[in-house]
This record gives structure tokens, C-alpha cells and sequence, in this order.
């Protein structure tokens, strides 16, 4: 079935370990959520790497080295190398290496991460508009980021220079909640300046192509939590997804998914690599998965049957996006997922 008009979760006979040499793995509400681990994800990703599968952690994160997530990673029990970690800031800076000449001056808006991947590519990372950069280069800081940061940012664009931004995530998912992303700091200097960057992470196809690059991928899968860069990235590199639901999207967002955002899979955690994925089928109109029956009642989806949950949202996105086609379904879902208690 073409990804472009997915109708429901597909199955998979065999572990998603063994159908796929390599996973993708987002890294913020899949692996870890501030300093700590997520459940099951430690004992998962070992079993799955074990088992050969080949384990590489990609992030719109900017902030960090590739050097220092994977010994945050290792340091959680999750054995990782530099070169296991891919970030949207490698992706930017390859990016502008593309258009900028060897040793051009880049105005960084950013932390160590985004200024590591400019050397990498031969440019130059500068703190002042006063500096004559050519380039802006904008990744998320941290919370400790100032904002006279945003002021040079705005002095050297409107002064003519480039600008470009590592990813517009709006939000990012910490250990205390949900905090502003570098897609909000890209705001801020949008309003000031009038001005679009060009942007290269996830779910843009630059991020795709720098993954790809630098994994060697022959049968990937992408795994995450966000619908719209993770999901979406996914979709536009034209490879199979898994959704787990450790991070931002709930499953009422999943079942308005528009086809862009709907995942090949979906899962609880990290879990689902290391099992077969049960079969959504579909008889007179209704989707059946496990002990589970849904379908179209009027205008609300309806969920009828018992056993596990996931098996029941499962069934309501048959539902659901069957019902909705090309569009984003806007079906009342309450009373339905109500019920599932996820």
C-alpha cells in the first residue's frame, strides 16, 4: 500500500528488529526525556542491537555533540559512538556547505553542537553581526541561551546575511514537561526581520539525506514520537515509521493524523522493535484488531470489544483514517479513546 494514502497500521509477521537493518531513533520522548531514560528503552534498544540490528540516534536537537550525546546515551546503559549520532546540526551545516565557500563566516545562534558541525565543514562560526558574517546558522541553545543572541541574529540578516536554521520544532519534551523548542526561537527572529530561513532537520529532506549518509541504511525505520517531523520525515524519505507513544502525540492527534503524519506502526515504547506488529483488517466496514471492533457511527468513531489497548487504537485508525481519505479525520474520537484509558 502506498505510504502517500495509508489507511491503516500495517502488520508485520516477524520482529520489527529482523524486518529492518536499521533504526532511526528520535532521541528526546523515545530514548530518554531530560537525564533519564524512558521505560524499557535501555533493555529494548540492547536486545534489538543484539540481535543485529543496527541502532542510530537521530536528533533535531542542536544543542549537543555528537560526542556528548552518545556518552549520555552510554551512561543511561545504552553503549553508543559518536558516529552512531546523527543531529539536525550536521545536517545544517552540510547544508550550507553546499552554498557557502570553504571558510565563510557564520553567525552562530546556538550551543557547541551547531558550532562543532561548522568547523566540520570548513566554515567559520563568529559571535557578532559585527564579525561580517555571511551566514546565520540558528539551533536550539538551551534555556540558558541570552537573548542578545537573537539581536545579532536579526542585525546580520537584515544586513544581508543568509540565514539558516537547524529545525522548527516548536516544542521540545524535557524531564519537568513540555518546553519551548528552537522553532519558537526561530519565531522570534522571523517577526524581527521579515525574513525565512532555510531549514534542514526533520522532517525536511536534508536531515533524510545527511541520515542516510552517514548510516549506509538499506531497509531503515524510522522510530518516533512527533507527527510531524519524525512521522512526516518519514513519509517524505518514502521509508516505513514506528510511532511510539512516550513523547508528544497522543492517540487522539494520531487518529486526526492527516496522511503525511500516519505511521506504518505504532507502539506503546521501544518494546515494539523486538515484536511482530498484529494485523488490521477490515470486514463490512468495520476494522478488527485483537479482541477489538471499530468503526463509523454517524458522525463519532465506535469501539466495541476487549484486550489490549494498542490493539484498539489500532483499530480506531483504520477507522479513522479510512473514513478520512486524503484529509485529516474530524470524527468526534472522545467517548472511543476514552475507553482504551491510554
Amino acid at each position: 500500500m502506498s505510504q502517500q494514502y495509508r489507511s491503516r497500521p500495517l502488520g508485520s509477521g516477524v520482529a520489527l528488529s529482523a524486518a529492518y537493518d536499521t533504526a532511526l531513533l528520535d532521541l528526546d520522548g523515545v530514548v530518554y526525556a531530560g537525564g533519564h531514560a524512558i521505560a524499557h528503552a535501555v533493555e529494548s534498544l540492547g536486545t534489538a542491537s543484539a540481535g543485529g540490528m543496527r541502532l542510530a540516534y537521530v536528533t533535531n536537537n542542536a544543542l549537543r555533540t555528537p560526542d556528548a550525546v552518545a556518552g549520555h546515551l552510554t551512561e543511561l546503559g545504552i553503549p553508543a559512538e559518536p558516529a552512531d549520532v546523527i543531529t539536525s546540526a550536521q545536517a545544517v551545516a552540510r547544508l550550507m556547505a553546499d552554498q557557502l565557500p570553504p571558510g565563510a563566516r557564520v553567525l552562530v545562534v546556538g550551543g557547541e553542537g551547531l558550532r562543532v558541525a561548522l568547523r566540520e565543514r570548513g566554515l567559520v562560526p563568529v559571535e557578532s553581526a559585527q564579525d561580517d558574517p555571511v551566514a546565520v546558522a540558528q539551533g536550539y541553545g538551551g534555556p540558558d541561551l541570552p537573548w542578545g543572541r537573537f539581536a545579532e541574529a536579526a542585525y546580520a540578516i537584515t544586513g544581508g546575511a543568509v540565514w539558516f536554521a537547524s529545525n522548527t520544532d516548536l516544542t521540545i519534551p524535557g524531564a519537568r514537561g513540555i518546553a519551548p523548542g528552537n522553532g519558537a526561537a526561530v519565531e522570534v527572529v522571523r517577526i524581527a526581520t521579515g525574513a525565512e530561513p532555510q531549514v534542514a532537520g526533520k522532517p525536511l529532506p536534508p536531515m533524510h539525506r545527511e541520515t542516510v549518509l552517514r548510516t549506509g541504511a538499506e531497509r531503515p525505520l524510522v522510530v518516533g514520537d512527533r507527527l510531524d517531523t519524525d512521522i512526516e520525515g518519514a513519509f517524505n524519505g518514502d521509508v516505513d515509521s514506528l510511532l511510539v507513544l512516550t513523547g508528544v502525540t497522543d492517540a487522539a492527534r494520531l487518529l486526526a493524523a492527516e496522511p503525511k503524519h500516519r505511521p506504518t506502526y505504532v507502539d506503546r515504547d521501544l518494546r515494539g522493535l523486538l515484536t511482530g506488529q498484529p494485523e488490521v483488517s477490515e470486514r463490512d466496514g468495520a476494522f478488527h484488531c485483537g479482541g477489538w471492533t471499530a468503526a463509523v457511527r454517524g458522525d463519532a468513531l465506535s469501539l466495541e470489544g476487549d484486550g489490549d489497548a494498542l490493539d484498539g487504537l489500532r483499530a480506531l485508525c483504520g477507522a479513522a483514517w479510512t473514513s478520512a481519505g486524503a484529509a485529516s479525520c474530524v470524527l468526534d474520537t472522545g467517548k472511543a479513546v476514552a475507553r482504551l484509558g491510554l
